[in-house]
């Protein structure tokens, strides 16, 4: 089973930089590499983590579900770096047996976006940024798996050079990257109540669905790190309102709810919505 899989030892790969893409760093279930613009005047630099696995293979989400690994991203102290965001396109809920994974079995990129502290100055589009060298190391790690799972570690060199022009590959996988993930809310499709009921042991949602809606959405909800809810029961429709019941488990010991944001990502159809919601 995927989510009881037993882990193997750690696979490395060291990639050193061609421009903004890296070589490939492989293992037997799959491959990933990094992919990144040029840094921006302000110092931001955009990029994605790309992963694919090989058929029958899958890897993770932010909250993998009932075991797996999600992605992470660790530069080195010296790069420079005053801030780093990673995105998450819409995963799939995966069940093999009675183990129920989230995450993706096909390719996906993960974009990021990482602010220097030292960003380009007028003039230098040709030359390295003076961010004290002329690279920033990055690790990724993964998980990989299909009746193993494999953590995948791989360490990879990224350029930190200013160009003329905009590198048109680059340009374009990070643009695929950025429309595979979620939409925020809108006025046909957001979460429109939610309260904690049942003594807290349910979390009740409300949601106003899309006109196209014909079938029930996929709700998985974020809680402390680790806990993600995706399991729904008394599930009522009535018009554009889809209101579900999704029982919380165990949360961690002495954990106090009041003032926590806990995430939403439903998906109807072929639209999906991210958002989050703050508990008094």
């Amino acid at each position: 089973m995927l989510g009881a899989a037993i882990c193997l030892g750690l696979q490395t790969a060291a990639a050193d930089a061609l421009a903004e893409m890296t070589p490939w760093a492989t293992n037997e279930g799959g491959r990933m590499r990094i992919v990144t613009m040029p840094p921006e005047p302000d110092g931001t630099v955009r990029g994605a983590m790309q992963i694919e696995p090989k058929d029958g293979w899958i890897t993770y989400w932010k909250e993998p579900g009932e075991a797996g690994i999600p992605p992470q991203l660790t530069f080195s102290r010296e790069s420079g770096i005053t801030s780093q965001t990673m995105s998450y396109p819409v995963p799939k809920l995966i069940t093999n047996g009675d183990v129920t994974d989230i995450g993706y079995d096909r390719a996906v990129a993960f974009p990021f976006a990482l602010k220097l502290d030292k960003p380009t100055k007028a003039g230098q589009a040709s030359q390295v940024l003076p961010l004290g060298a002329a690279s920033i190391d990055v690790s990724a790690f993964i998980g990989i798996c299909r009746n193993i799972c494999i953590p995948f570690q791989a360490e990879f060199s990224l350029p930190m050079k200013a160009v003329r022009g905009t590198p048109v590959e680059e340009a374009m996988i990070l643009n695929a990257a950025s429309a595979a993930l979620p939409s925020p809310p809108a006025n046909d499709f957001a979460v429109t109540d939610y309260a904690m009921v049942k003594g807290g042991k349910v979390l009740r949602l409300t949601l106003r669905l899309p006109d196209s809606a014909t079938a029930p959405p996929q709700v998985v909800v974020t809680g402390p790190e680790g806990h993600v809810l995706f399991e729904s029961v008394d599930a009522k429709r009535q018009g554009h309102a889809y209101t579900l019941d999704m029982p919380v488990g165990k949360l961690p010991d002495n954990y106090d709810i009041s003032g926590k944001r806990w995430g939403i990502l439903a998906t109807s159809g072929s639209r999906s919505m991210e958002t989050s919601i703050v508990f008094d």
